[in-house]
């Protein structure tokens, strides 16, 4: 080995030494943040029933989950005065339970202007908003949230 040689290896030898022997880094807690998500309900009262399960258990598994659940064309069904389940009960409990835990409803304004609901029957948890659609698209472009539909 010639002299330029054995330099560069004493100097790569001395580097990976100071590598090793350096401190390692404390690791650096952060806090996660929530989970953001919106569901999708459109389809009617049957998927409202099985979509309201679903965030029951997804609250359970994620209490610190941040959801909005937007509700259009015959999703809104859920959250008109009067609705109940297929076994007969109001859905009024169930969504009171979830706002509770800081679920969030809206419901869509052109579904109930072409069903010519008002919106003086819509259960007083949920806000309405001008286009279900538009909402989604809106959740999940600016305030980057998980799209679920159930």
């Amino acid at each position: 080995m010639n002299a330029a040689g054995l330099l560069l290896a004493v100097a790569m030898a001395g580097a990976m030494t100071a590598q090793a022997a350096a401190p390692a880094q404390p690791a650096v807690a952060t806090v996660a943040e929530p989970v953001r998500v919106v569901y999708q309900f459109s389809d009617g009262a049957e998927q409202a029933l099985r979509g309201l399960r679903n965030i029951h258990n997804h609250l359970n598994a994620d209490p610190t989950a941040k959801i909005v659940v937007v509700a259009f064309g015959r999703g809104i069904d859920f959250l008109v005065d009067g609705a109940n389940d297929a076994n007969g009960q109001p859905f009024d409990a169930s969504v009171a339970a979830l706002t509770a835990r800081g679920v969030e409803f809206r419901i869509c304004a052109n579904t109930l202007r072409a069903l010519e609901i008002s919106a003086d029957k819509v259960n007083p948890e949920a806000v309405v908003v001008p286009s279900g659609v538009a909402e989604i698209a809106r959740l999940q472009v600016r305030e980057g949230r998980a799209y679920i539909r159930p």
